[in-house]
């Protein structure tokens, strides 16, 4: 669709990380049948949603030509777009309420804006199906996180997702 050249090693790679992404995120092992219609239906959605805006965001990168203004003027209209918004639902006064946490706003929105701008800017220099997969790679830090920082088991089918996610992100350098 986007006439990206992709080699069908690459694009292996890409479906591994997928494959992979969606059987971490299965609990107990992969046993669809055994999500709730509704919960299923919301995680398509989402699906759908990410891959709209990582295409409309790699598109837009590239057509810039600036990574960095793309990503400024993305992230100051999201941010009046959001202020106006809460202005208009809550009143003045949700200022003053989220006055107190500026600094882990601030801490945030720096942190946010620069993992952004790494994907927008990649979005540049690599294939869009490349760079969105290995972007979903970070469910692996989430779930060693998850194991080392928080005692939480890790089971024989997250270990296989684990396995797959990273066979497919090596795949990607072939």
């Amino acid at each position: 669709f986007l006439g990206e050249a992709v080699t069908a090693t690459r694009m292996a790679a890409v479906a591994a990380i997928g494959c992979g992404v969606m059987l971490m995120s299965l609990r107990g092992g992969a046993n669809l049948r055994a999500m709730p219609r509704k919960a299923l239906f919301y995680a398509l959605g989402t699906a759908a949603s990410i891959a709209a805006y990582t295409l409309s965001d790699g598109l837009g990168a590239r057509a810039s030509e600036n990574a960095s203004g793309y990503t400024m003027w993305l992230f100051f209209l999201n941010g009046l777009t959001l202020s106006a918004y809460a202005l208009i639902e809550r009143g003045p006064r949700v200022f003053a309420k989220i006055a107190p946490q500026w600094r882990n706003g601030l801490a945030t929105g720096v942190l946010s804006l620069g993992s952004y701008w790494i994907a927008l800017w990649a979005f540049t220099k690599a294939a869009i199906p490349l760079v969105a997969a290995l972007r979903e790679t970070s469910v692996l830090f989430a779930m060693l996180i998850g194991i080392v920082f928080l005692g939480e088991k890790a089971g024989r089918w997250r270990w296989v997702a684990a396995l797959l996610i990273v066979a497919g992100t090596v795949g990607m350098r072939m």
